[in-house]
Formats: C-alpha cells, sequence, structure tokens
C-alpha cells in the first residue's frame, strides 16, 4: 500500500493506491484505489486515458463538468485532458482499479478560475 501523492502536493482526502501489475515488457499498469468514507482523490487532468473499474463502495465521479454516481461494476472511460475527481460516499469506501499507461504525464491541476467554472456548472459542493 503505497501513499496516494505526496502530501501536499495536491488537493486529496483518505485515498491509497497500489501497483498490482508493472512488467517491464508491458506498456500499462494497473492500480489499485482505495478511497475512505467521505475521502475523494485530486481534481486532475492528463494527456493519458485512464480505464477503471470500481470494485467495491459506492460515489461518485467528476467526469468534466458532469458528476454521476458509481458502483460496484462499473466501468469509467477517462478521456485525455478530461477533468476527473473520484469521491467515495460519507458511509461507503470506494475501492477501483484503474489500467493507466506505463509511460505518462504528470497532473494538471485546475486553476482557481477552471476550479470556479466547474463548481458552477454542479453547484457548491462539486469541486472540491
Amino acid at each position: 500500500v503505497l501513499q496516494y501523492k505526496q502530501e501536499g502536493s495536491a488537493p486529496f482526502k483518505d485515498i491509497t493506491r497500489q501497483v498490482l501489475f508493472s512488467q517491464p515488457d508491458q506498456a500499462c499498469e494497473l492500480r489499485y484505489f482505495e478511497v475512505a468514507p467521505g475521502g475523494y482523490s485530486t481534481l486532475e487532468r492528463h494527456e493519458h486515458t485512464h480505464a477503471v473499474l470500481v470494485l467495491r463502495g459506492r460515489g461518485t465521479v467528476r467526469l468534466g463538468e458532469t458528476v454521476q454516481a458509481i458502483a460496484e461494476r462499473d466501468l469509467v472511460t477517462v478521456d485525455p485532458l478530461t477533468w476527473h475527481q473520484f469521491h467515495a460516499d460519507a458511509d461507503s469506501a470506494l475501492g477501483f482499479l484503474c489500467l493507466v499507461s506505463k509511460e505518462r504525464d504528470k497532473p494538471q491541476l485546475p486553476s482557481e478560475a477552471e476550479r470556479a467554472a466547474l463548481q458552477a456548472a454542479q453547484g457548491p459542493d462539486a469541486a472540491r
């Protein structure tokens, strides 16, 4: 079990990650993320695609200006340069697999203006 990110590098709450599969001759990496009840991942975007499979729990996912409920066995595709963030419900942990390219760019964080625009599109609790 690894630290999700370096503390203070970006806003997140109560999340861990594990690298489950990473081979030198493979172009991808499979990771498992566990978000504690009420926790969330960083609001960010990348130039690479994510393929996500929810294994347990409930929560929401932000994809651009859309926020939708997710639960066990849901599949989520995060397209390149799409703002995304995963939230666990207050009463449920959220565990998911994430398949990404091994060679990938660093996350981009939203500016205050971009964060405000995303928040305005979904209401006051949409973008933490």
